[in-house]
């Protein structure tokens, strides 16, 4: 990865995503009960010490400021329309204010260690932390939408580890459909009064979603075909949004440079953030996946994809999914 205009090399990536769970998280962004916790489930304890150290390690770990910000941005509409009953559910949007002007204050590279919790028993793995940056992912985190990714550097023969926080937006949209809350927030007799236009318009992007409807249709007029397989048989290729579905307002929910049309495998590649895009049209390849799989599936990194639609509108797009979405370090030039 590169820091400030420096390489370091990268050592290995930790082979699970870490979901922040509810009881981790600070009391008002709980869903449960409880005051919370402060120590963290990051895995079995076997992948933990292979990844981090021997038993009783203690851990020399950062995060950046841009990184931090960028998952504010992208967890923004769930903390304005928030999918889950959170503990202080109606001060969530005055929070996020708070927390983005917090993090607005704090030094581009934010230090701190973690220590294992070898005093519990058993195979699970804890880590705990009385570091400043320890607490901010407590507090800015919610639970089970968001999740964290660590890659092990190398930094003058010493091993660091690099956490950035992501926001799981698959999750966020499957709360926000549930059958239970799959209302809007009106109740049954305000439904009963939406005009044909507002149900239009929610049909619209319900479909948009799914990769359907009108989004669809427009999408396909721009890219006929998979730019990887060359496949254009609309039946095997998949609208994919560039800026998540969840992450999107009302008119980027439905606006066809928000996509690319994509055979199955990279739609899934592209959409859990294991490659990306540059504004040249070169593929990036995120170290989460290991090298030999992407032997397997045949993409090299920074190979050129001559047929990749590319645009201003969908520079813009690409952005978001560097900073928000792809898995990894790379550092992109805007």
């Amino acid at each position: 990865m590169k820091i400030n205009g420096k390489k370091y090399p990268t050592l290995a990536v930790f082979p699970n995503m870490m979901t922040v769970p509810d009881c981790f998280v600070a009391s008002s962004n709980k869903i449960g009960k409880g005051h919370g916790e402060a120590k963290f489930y990051i895995g079995p304890k076997d992948e933990m010490y292979d990844f981090y150290g021997e038993e009783g390690f203690k851990a020399k770990c950062f995060m950046l400021k841009n990184d931090l910000i960028s998952y504010m941005e992208a967890i923004k509409n769930e903390y304005l329309n928030p999918s889950q009953d959170y503990a202080q559910k109606n001060k969530l949007p005055q929070l996020w204010n708070e927390r983005l002007k917090m993090i607005n204050d704090l030094d581009d590279i934010i230090f701190f260690d973690i220590q294992d919790q070898n005093q519990i028993s058993g195979v699970r793995g804890y880590i705990n932390s009385k570091d400043l940056a320890y607490d901010i992912i407590r507090k800015i985190s919610l639970p089970l939408v968001s999740y964290i990714y660590v890659e092990k550097i190398e930094n003058q023969g010493k091993n660091m580890f690099y956490w950035k926080l992501f926001v799981d937006f698959e999750a966020i949209w499957q709360k926000q459909n549930d059958p239970l809350v799959f209302t809007y927030g009106k109740k049954k007799d305000e439904l009963q009064k939406e005009t044909k236009k507002e149900k239009k318009k929610k049909e619209e992007i319900s479909y948009a979603r799914d990769g359907q409807g009108k989004y669809r249709e427009k999408l396909l007029e721009q890219c006929h075909y998979c730019p990887f397989t060359m496949i254009s048989d609309e039946r095997l290729l998949i609208a994919s949004h560039i800026k998540p579905w969840a992450a999107s307002n009302e008119r980027e929910k439905t606006d066809p440079y928000n996509g690319y049309m994509l055979s199955p495998l990279y739609d899934k590649l592209f959409d859990r953030g294991f490659i990306t895009f540059t504004s040249d049209r070169h593929i990036i390849l995120s170290d989460f996946i290991s090298s030999y799989t992407w032997k397997k599936i045949g993409l090299k990194n920074n190979t050129f994809i001559k047929n990749l639609p590319m645009d201003e509108k969908r520079k813009e797009y690409l952005k978001f999914h560097h900073k928000s979405v792809f898995k990894g370090s790379y550092e992109f030039e805007d």
